[in-house]
């Protein structure tokens, strides 16, 4: 059981603080409640951006990654649909200190015309070595655009287009740091070596400032999806893929749990049942996935199919389904449920040994609304019954529609 201890500050800052007198690090972990899916549809990309800009400096602190290194600490940050994760581990007697830096760039970040044309031109370059001149960099671009047609969940991370970077102004950049990155938009997660009273005194004193509080946006959700959606592209690539996609519930959902161990009775290693037959035994791929997007809003259960160079397409997508029939017509023995069953219960008494790891959990889980499930999750997915698995396979692969991309490598 993962004790911690929580208040939120008179501006709206969510504190977590988890106490683990084991080591003589501290982990930071900083969660803003914005990701693409806040973007406006003219701006896209901002939310990564601002990864690379919250490093750039602020008022008081104007070289960050320097500033960490010189304490023997270790910082990153990720940003993803729903959120943006800042995350530093550091001795924990410079606790204040990274403190003040986080308080200085949630309200005094330094958003100028130099600094905005250094990230700018960063992020460009990351857009296009990643995304634009690497083999199946747009993959994921068509998988999006294919599943969604109004929810922002329809365009990556990194942006629709290039261009909505290179055209961003300091006004445009500015209004949305103002409308973000306030306190009462974020969640502050410590785990390590200190005493929770004294951390949350340090943070009341640290994080005195005012700040807006930030409404909720509003956004489009999808409708229920009532066609099959089939895209063909060619390109330039090692080898052939299909991605198929199918609509999903929201993360909070508790039916979230089934589909996440559909997807690994599926396709949990080398020993899973499409692995097995279309890899192993056909050798009609040279590898295949099954995940789930996990994301806050209704997302997708997404089944991912490397082809072998002489597997006909159509085969290839036929032998999938195939399978995902099989497993209706042959349900999970207890062995093999069991199997997936103790994979997330070693996985949740992993993420409980690393601070840097506690301090992320208890930010994410906090950001889901149910700091709880940090130590209870576990729980739903042990409740999991076989027959609900195949209830919901039988919807979701079967009555339910879905999108398919055939990602086709261009002939010689």
């Amino acid at each position: 059981m993962l004790q911690y201890n929580q208040i939120t500050l008179d501006n709206g800052l969510q504190v977590i603080v988890n106490e683990d007198k084991m080591t003589s690090l501290v982990a930071v972990n900083m969660l803003y409640k914005v990701g693409s899916k806040n973007e406006n549809v003219s701006h896209t990309g901002f939310a990564h951006l601002f990864e690379h800009l919250m490093f750039s400096g602020s008022k008081n602190f104007p070289s960050f990654d320097t500033l960490i290194n010189s304490l023997g600490g270790e910082s990153n940050a990720f940003t993803n649909s729903d959120y943006t994760n800042f995350y530093i581990t550091i001795p924990f007697i410079y606790l204040e200190f990274v403190l003040r830096i986080e308080a200085d760039r949630m309200c005094n970040l330094l958003i100028d015309q130099q600094h905005l044309d250094v990230q700018k031109k960063v992020v460009c370059e990351e857009f296009k070595e990643r995304y634009l001149n690497q083999p199946y960099g747009d993959l994921y671009k068509i998988m999006r655009e294919t599943s969604y047609k109004v929810h922002p969940y329809r365009w990556q991370t990194i942006g629709i287009d290039i261009s909505h970077i290179e055209s961003a102004t300091l006004d445009i950049v500015r209004d949305f740091y103002n409308r973000f990155y306030q306190p009462s938009n974020a969640i502050l997660s410590i785990s390590g070596n200190v005493k929770a009273s004294e951390v949350f005194v340090l943070c009341k004193n640290v994080f005195s400032f005012n700040g807006e509080k930030t409404q909720k946006p509003s956004y489009p959700m999808e409708s229920k999806q009532e066609e099959n959606r089939y895209v063909r592209e060619y390109r330039n690539v090692p080898a052939s893929l299909i991605v198929i996609t199918f609509p999903m519930c929201e993360r909070n959902n508790n039916d979230f749990y089934i589909y996440d161990m559909l997807s690994d009775i599926l396709s949990n290693g080398k020993s899973s049942r499409l692995y097995q037959s279309l890899v192993m035994q056909k050798q009609l791929f040279t590898d295949i996935n099954a995940v789930v997007s996990g994301e806050d809003d209704p997302g997708l259960f997404i089944i991912t199919g490397q082809y072998a160079e002489s597997t006909d397409i159509e085969e290839g997508e036929k032998a999938i389904f195939e399978e995902l029939q099989k497993l209706l017509d042959n349900p999970p023995n207890k062995e093999e449920f069991q199997k997936v069953k103790n994979k997330y219960v070693s996985n949740f008494a992993f993420n409980n040994i690393k601070i840097l790891d506690k301090a992320m959990e208890l930010g994410y889980y906090a950001h889901l609304n149910n700091i709880d499930l940090i130590n209870t999750e576990k729980d739903y997915y042990t409740a999991v019954k076989s027959a609900d698995v195949l209830e919901y396979a039988k919807q979701l692969f079967f009555i339910n529609k879905h999108n398919t991309i055939y990602y086709i490598a261009k002939a010689e």
